[in-house]
């Protein structure tokens, strides 16, 4: 891709003129296509300031010739870059291009976990959040060219799962039809939790069912793995209406079986930080933890720490790049977890750690059976949307308006949780993910629907560049940018940038419809804003598939 090469190519010459590797370079904004404050720190070595430098540097930059058709500018102590008008035909017409935005494929192996939430109920709105954003990653990853393996660690032996089967074990169960294994599992471990409540002395039996477990004992490893499969299966169906793919479940008794949980304790027990009182656990206080990292209980069984840190050993040692995604509330142990890897010699993993979604409904807990099941939210949405899509189309076939109303609920939700940073904890609104005329998922799709319009409108037409409004302008440059934030977003892992990106093409384009003729303009003129409709077309569907959102031809 011409922006993506040129990219590489400005760092190369800023990286050769300024005699450091990071030269700062990114998105220019409203100022320009790309900018670089590298001057910045140049003036600390050279005890200048930085405007001096970035002149110097943009004069010496003006004269390469890889550089030809770029031009540079100083403003004040900031490298600008403005990419002149044949470089960015090129580009234009790459975006016309099926796989705009794909990079070639690289050899960096990564490893990508996401939801992973306990089987002991079925995902609800607060596990989607980990869903929704890892799937785009993994969807952008895939995009960048790298060779990807996406993961759900399944956490079957730890208490909640004990739980579930002393339930099983131990309560009345009268099946209910047509309810999803999931919902099943929930319905007995919220029964097993009251049960356990009003009878204390029974919490024995769910820690002889921990200990069992981990020993290998053959029937309870049986009843373990069918109360986690069977929630299992009711994930992926929720998985699958939410767009999510795993390529591999991942199995946390295998870490057990394989002895490498024993293998990690053996040599975190040589540690200077590791102290054994009955349990094993660690003291990271010089690190600036205070809480105990506990790896064995004093019963003998490991907690699901230990377990985690061979996990996590197996993983560095199989691929490249490791990524977890992570809610807020495993800051804690995902610090214990990076600091002792390091410590053990191993490499981490990098985290995306998450605030929480919520709906105006209040917080969730599956334990004492308040949530609202993610398969609830897509019924309540899909619903509200077939509303909309029925009010907006009723002369569409019904089954039609359903698969569109399906389309349109997803792209509702999936796109209201990642437009916010996984940094910001966010209240999932109803009314404003629906909107067909505001900032969300929906309006994206709208936008490139019209697009869809204008074109099938249009009929044949011959390629060509010719922008001459400031509303052109505005389109071109922005279409361009597009390689660069899927760029962003995976080195910084930071899915809400395209998000945002998608949103500001479509109200881009939507300005660009409303002020510029396209259909009713002549010429090369006609044919240039037609191929500029294709360009923002084929980058809306890029983008939007890579936000796992279908871009539909018709709303």
């Amino acid at each position: 891709m011409m922006l993506s090469r040129l990219y590489s190519t400005i760092e190369s010459a800023l990286q050769e003129v300024c005699g450091q590797k990071d030269v700062h370079l990114s998105d220019g904004g409203s100022h320009a296509d790309l900018s670089s404050t590298v001057s910045f720190s140049l003036a600390k070595k050279l005890r200048r300031s930085p405007a001096e430098i970035a002149r110097e540097m943009a004069e010496t930059l003006s004269r390469r010739e890889d550089l030809a058709g770029v031009r540079v500018e100083a403003l004040g102590p900031y490298l600008n870059f403005h990419i002149g008008p044949e470089l960015l035909e090129t580009a234009i017409i790459e975006a016309t291009q099926p796989g705009y935005g794909s990079f070639p494929a690289r050899e960096e192996r990564v490893v990508l976990e996401h939801t992973s939430a306990n089987p002991n109920g079925p995902l609800h709105v607060g596990h989607i959040r980990n869903t929704i954003i890892g799937d785009t990653l993994a969807r952008c990853l895939r995009k960048a060219g790298y060779p990807l393996e996406v993961q759900y660690y399944v956490n079957d032996m730890g208490r909640q799962i004990a739980i579930v089967v002393w339930g099983f074990q131990n309560i009345p169960d009268t099946p209910v039809p047509g309810e999803k294994g999931d919902h099943h599992v929930a319905r007995i471990y919220i029964a097993a939790n009251r049960e356990l409540e009003k009878r204390p002395d029974a919490v024995a039996e769910v820690d002889l069912l921990m200990q069992r477990v981990e020993s290998g004992d053959p029937q309870t490893v049986r009843e373990f793995r069918s109360a986690v499969t069977e929630c299992l299966d009711g994930f992926l169906v929720t998985l699958a209406r939410l767009g999510a793919k795993h390529d591999r479940f991942v199995w946390e008794s295998d870490f057990i079986r394989n002895g490498d949980t024993q293998r990690v304790l053996s040599k975190v027990s040589h540690m200077d930080e590791c102290h054994e009182d009955g349990r094993l656990w660690l003291d990271l206080s010089a690190f600036g933890f205070e809480k105990e990292y506990v790896l064995r209980r004093s019963d003998g069984t490991s907690v699901y720490a230990a377990r985690d840190l061979a996990y996590h050993i197996w993983k560095a040692r199989n691929f490249d790049r490791v990524i977890d995604v992570l809610g807020a509330d495993h800051k804690l142990i995902g610090a214990q977890l990076v600091t002792t890897l390091r410590l053990l010699g191993e490499r981490p993993p990098e985290i995306v750690h998450f605030e929480f979604v919520s709906l105006p409904e209040g917080s969730m807990s599956t334990r004492a059976g308040k949530f609202v099941s993610a398969d609830e939210l897509l019924d309540e949405v899909t619903r509200r949307a077939y509303e909309e899509v029925t009010s907006r189309r009723p002369e569409l076939p019904g089954a039609q308006r359903h698969e569109i109303a399906r389309s349109v609920a997803l792209a509702a939700v999936r796109y209201d949780i990642v437009k916010i940073s996984p940094d910001k904890s966010t209240v999932f609104d109803w009314k404003e993910a629906l909107d067909f005329e505001r900032q969300s998922g929906p309006y994206i799709q709208y936008a490139h629907a019209r697009a869809c319009s204008i074109l099938e409108k249009a009929g044949s037409f011959g390629t060509a560049y010719a922008p001459e409004d400031p509303h052109e302008h505005a389109l071109v440059r922005h279409i361009t940018r597009f390689p660069l934030v899927m760029e962003n977003v995976v080195r910084d892992l930071k899915p809400h940038l395209l998000a945002a990106y998608a949103r500001e093409l479509a109200d881009l384009f939507n300005t660009f419809y409303h002020f510029v003729p396209v259909l009713k303009s002549g010429g090369v003129l006609r044919n240039s804003r037609l191929t500029l409709v294709l360009a923002t077309r084929n980058t809306l569907a890029e983008a939007l598939q890579a936000l796992g959102i279908d871009p539909l031809t018709t709303m």
